[in-house]
C-alpha cells in the first residue's frame, strides 16, 4: 500500500453522450474540468467534443478553447490531454469489411499530435497497442511504428506521455519504448481495466499487469462502469494512483447520475478514510518530473 495518490478525473472522453451531466461544448468541458480539480483532483483527462454532433473531435481549436478556459482560471490541474483520436478503423461488416465505414477516423502519427504541439499540455496520452474496442467492427489502431513516432514527437516537445495499457501484450509495447529511450523516467502507465475486449477488471488479472511493470514506473489504474469507485479503493492497496470520471462511469450510485466533481469527492472521500493522502496538481508535477508551462 502506498501512503498518497493522486487522482485524474477523465472528464468527458469521445464515446456517445449517455447522460446529462457530461460535458460536450468547450465551456462545459472547461467548467466541469475545474470543478473536479476543486473537489480533489490534480490532473484532468480532456477530450473535445464537435458541440453540433456531441461526437469526439479532433479539432485544434476546441483543445485550444477549453485549455485556455482552464488555464485562465483559479485552479492550476496538471492538463492531460488525449492522442487517442485518429486511430479509428470501423469497418463495413463480417461480410464485407472494405471499405471501411465512413466514421473511420484513421490519420497520421503527426497529425494526431497537432494540438499538443500547439498547446504543450504537461501530460498527453499514449495508447499503447490495437485491439478490438466492444462488440462492434470498431477496431482501436496503434502500431508499434506509429506509437513510436508519436512518442519521440511527444518527447521533442517536453510533454510527458502517460501510457495507456488495455491488455498484457501492450506493456511488452511500453518496455521496448522505453528500451529505445523514448519515454523519460519516471515512467507514467494506466492501466485501463474491464473494456471490451482488452483486459477484464478481476483482481488476478491486475495484479499480473502491475507485476509487469517497468521498474520506477509511476502507475495509475481504473475500471469501467460500476468498478470504478471500488477501484479507487483498490488503486492505493496495488501502489497505483486513481481515476475517476465520466468517460468511464456515469453513476454515483445505482440509480443516481454522477458529476465529474461528485466522483471526485467521492474518491477523496475513500482515500481519506483509508488514511491515504491525496496529493496536489503540484505535488504530481514534482513527482513526475513534469516540464511546467510557462
Amino acid at each position: 500500500m502506498i501512503s498518497e495518490v493522486f487522482i485524474t478525473c477523465a472528464v468527458t472522453g469521445g464515446g456517445p453522450v449517455r447522460q446529462p451531466n457530461v460535458p460536450v461544448t468547450p465551456e462545459q468541458i472547461a467548467e466541469s474540468a475545474i470543478e473536479a480539480t476543486r473537489a480533489g483532483a490534480a490532473a484532468v483527462h480532456i477530450h473535445v467534443r464537435d458541440p453540433k454532433t456531441q461526437r469526439g473531435s479532433r479539432d485544434p481549436a476546441l483543445y485550444r478553447d477549453v485549455v485556455q478556459r482552464i488555464r485562465m482560471s483559479d485552479v492550476n490541474p496538471v492538463i492531460n490531454l488525449t492522442v487517442g483520436m485518429g486511430g479509428d478503423l470501423v469497418l463495413g461488416g463480417p461480410d464485407t469489411p472494405l471499405p471501411p465505414d465512413p466514421s473511420t477516423d484513421v490519420v497520421g502519427a503527426l497529425e494526431r499530435l497537432v494540438h499538443v504541439e500547439e498547446l504543450r499540455p504537461e501530460l498527453c496520452t499514449l495508447d499503447c497497442g490495437s485491439m478490438n474496442f466492444g462488440a462492434r467492427e470498431y477496431v482501436m489502431i496503434n502500431t508499434y511504428p506509429t506509437l513510436r513516432k508519436m512518442a519521440a514527437r511527444v518527447k521533442e516537445l517536453g510533454v510527458r506521455p502517460e501510457l495507456e495499457v488495455f491488455d498484457t501484450g501492450h506493456l511488452m509495447l511500453v518496455h521496448d519504448l522505453i528500451k529505445e529511450g523514448l519515454i523519460d523516467d519516471p515512467p507514467l502507465i494506466q492501466l485501463c481495466m474491464g473494456i471490451p475486449y482488452g483486459a477484464p477488471n478481476d483482481v488476478t488479472t491486475l495484479m499480473a499487469m502491475v507485476n509487469r511493470l517497468p521498474p520506477r514506473a509511476v502507475c495509475s489504474t481504473f475500471s469501467i462502469g460500476p468498478m470504478q469507485l471500488p477501484y479507487a479503493a483498490l488503486a492505493p492497496l496495488i501502489g497505483a494512483n486513481v481515476r475517476v470520471g465520466l468517460e468511464d462511469n456515469l453513476y454515483l450510485s445505482r440509480g443516481r447520475l454522477a458529476t465529474n466533481a461528485e466522483l471526485v469527492q467521492r474518491a477523496v472521500e475513500i482515500l481519506e478514510r483509508m488514511g491515504v493522502r491525496v496529493m496536489s496538481p503540484d505535488d504530481v508535477r514534482e513527482k513526475l518530473k513534469l516540464n511546467v508551462r510557462s
